[in-house]
């Protein structure tokens, strides 16, 4: 039963990414974890100094929420796709299951980008 990292990494290169996309699903459900805040987790880089009257704590970190698809559902799906990497069927139910988070603990400028390309797209977007 055990295997070390590497074998355990070249069983999943022989998988379909339908199949991983469903294994990361289950293990987000059993320990109660979500692999896009692992993913999102890259340091920061440096802060830009602000006026003084404003430097209580400066965020570093955003969450990109969808808040509504609008018109141009199947935009959406597209981006968000592209942004996240995911596949049809777990874009389509983010879209779907909205207001939920796109990307979360990203850096201000793409958060930024990642809220133009889908308000572009015709989505409402947060970033928190």
């Amino acid at each position: 039963m055990a295997t070390s990292t590497q074998e355990w990494i070249e069983e999943l290169k022989g998988i379909s990414v339908l199949e991983l996309s469903e294994r990361i699903k289950a293990l987000e459900e059993e320990f109660g974890v979500s692999a896009a805040a692992a993913v999102a987790a890259a340091p920061a880089g440096a802060a830009v100094a602000g006026d003084g009257a404003a430097e209580e704590e400066e965020q570093t970190s955003f969450d990109v929420v969808l808040t509504g698809a609008g018109e141009k559902k199947i935009q959406v799906i597209k981006v968000v796709r592209a942004a996240t990497g995911l596949g049809l069927k777990e874009a389509k139910a983010l879209v779907d299951e909205s207001p939920k988070p796109v990307k979360e603990g990203v850096e201000k400028e793409e958060a930024d980008k990642l809220k133009q390309e889908l308000e572009e797209a015709g989505a409402s977007v947060e970033v928190s």
